[in-house]
């Protein structure tokens, strides 16, 4: 039921969908009014522009007919103009003959009712031997009956609006239909991430993504598809970390109450020895439950208060502090070079990355293995570098190093895996960079910025 709501959902346009039709039916429609307008305006214009060459050769023809007229009678008196006139008479068109001083010697629009001064569209001058004896006057005849020229431009407009309206009303039906199928192609791909997203809220973490391919339209998928994965993993992660620590617990938990039941029945004597070993299980139980302290503040760590800090003095501090887990693991103090060098940190933080630093080397090095510490300066940073010639770690691993709950393949390391997480986390706070490398050993180097005041 539900796939065959998503299916349909996915064929109805949802309100961005009939918003981008909208939006893509105004413009179309505003382009094409532009269009047809600017069409429009190109007709008139171009028949405009071939009446007025039409009259400007009838308006030619006729006067080079007054001329012979004139040549032939030498003079306006007795002139034949009937030719001209009928030249102009067949094409619909009125003319006025006038002399030198204006005055009309022939007017064929008087003969059909119209004024000897009614406006004409074209002008030539009448030259006879180089000299101009008169001019004539052509234009279409307007009033009740119109000429040829004025139906054929009549007919010529009709027949442009025809095509201009129909390829009006085609392109705004092709660009509507167009809209429709954009519209359907970007909204379904979202339309069908909303519903995976929904399964995904709503319990199913199998559920990703269909492949988009290119584009942004791709990389939203394959950019959710990654937030499912991370977010896979890590609950993957805090339950395989949950496991981890109730083992983890259980087994202190275990060992000291065995040890007490057998000295409260008074099988062992409460001896140095027993304590020692009751003690140590205690320890191991106080470092569980500080990991689960750093798992319950590691999403919401408080904002830094960073004050001046010598960090070396912190590194000198931290290795006294952790000078007997060291020597309890076995591990050896190698080459410690600390100078001083001003940071603008939290001091309490910056004693929790150390601290976080040196406890993972009393954790995964052998016993003998070395460790040294340099604190000093390049360039603009301090940089803190702890190594060991310990085992190390495979290249394939680096890059999760500081991945939170990641605990690596070592079944015999214990802890919850969020010692360098946090470390790059404070680190990070203070406008730093964490770096791990491991190839004779492991290094971990931290750069923060110099207070310079």
């Amino acid at each position: 039921m539900a796939d065959v709501e998503a299916a349909a959902r996915r064929r109805r346009l949802g309100p961005l969908g009939r918003r981008l039709v909208l939006a893509f039916s105004v413009v179309s429609l505003v382009a094409v009014c532009l269009l047809a307008l600017a069409a429009q305006q190109a007709v008139d214009r171009g028949l405009n522009a071939s009446r007025e060459a039409g009259l400007w050769a009838l308006a030619v023809e006729v006067r080079d007919a007054t001329s012979t007229a004139y040549r032939e009678a030498d003079g306006w008196a007795t002139a034949d103009l009937g030719p001209a006139l009928a030249v102009a008479e067949d094409a619909g068109a009125r003319v006025v003959v006038r002399d030198t001083s204006g005055t009309v010697v022939a007017d064929r629009s008087a003969s059909r009712g119209q004024g000897a001064n009614a406006p004409v569209g074209s002008a030539a001058d009448v030259v006879v031997d180089g000299v101009v004896v008169g001019s004539v006057e052509v234009g279409y005849q307007g009033g009740g009956g119109a000429g040829m020229a004025a139906r054929a431009e009549a007919r010529g407009r009709d027949i442009a609006w025809s095509w201009i309206v129909g390829a009006a009303a085609l392109s705004l039906g092709l660009a509507v239909l167009a809209g429709w199928a954009v519209t359907r192609w970007l909204t379904g791909p979202l339309t069908a991430l909303t519903t995976t997203a929904r399964s995904f809220a709503r319990g199913d973490h199998t559920v990703r993504a269909d492949d988009l391919g290119a584009g942004e339209l791709g990389d939203l998928a394959r950019g959710f598809n990654d937030a499912a994965d991370s977010m896979e993993r890590s609950a993957q992660a805090r339950r395989q970390m949950a496991a981890d620590v109730a083992h983890e617990l259980r087994t202190p938990l275990t060992a000291l109450q065995a040890g007490l039941e057998e000295l409260r029945d008074g099988l062992v004597e409460a001896d140095t020895a027993t304590l020692s070993r009751l003690h140590d299980q205690s320890l191991r139980l106080g470092r569980v439950v500080a990991d689960l302290g750093i798992l319950a503040t590691a999403d919401d760590l408080p904002s830094a208060q960073p004050g001046r800090a010598d960090l070396a003095q912190i590194v000198r501090e931290e290795l006294a502090a952790r000078a007997a887990e060291l020597r309890a693991a076995g591990v050896v103090i190698g080459t410690v070079d600390l100078q001083p060098v001003q940071v603008l940190a939290d001091t309490g933080r910056m004693h929790q990355v150390v601290g976080n630093l040196l406890a993972n080397c009393a954790r995964h090095c052998r016993p003998g293995d070395h460790v040294d510490v340099t604190v000093g300066r390049d360039g603009p940073a301090a940089v803190l570098r702890v190594s060991d010639d310990g085992p190390g770690i495979p290249a394939a691993d680096l890059p999760r190093v500081m991945d939170r709950y990641w605990r690596g393949a070592d079944p015999r390391v214990s802890g919850s895996g969020l010692g360098l997480a946090v470390v790059h986390e404070f680190v990070t706070a203070h406008r730093g960079k964490v770096e791990v490398t491991s190839t004779d050993g492991t290094t971990v180097t931290i750069r923060l910025p110099q207070d310079r005041a």
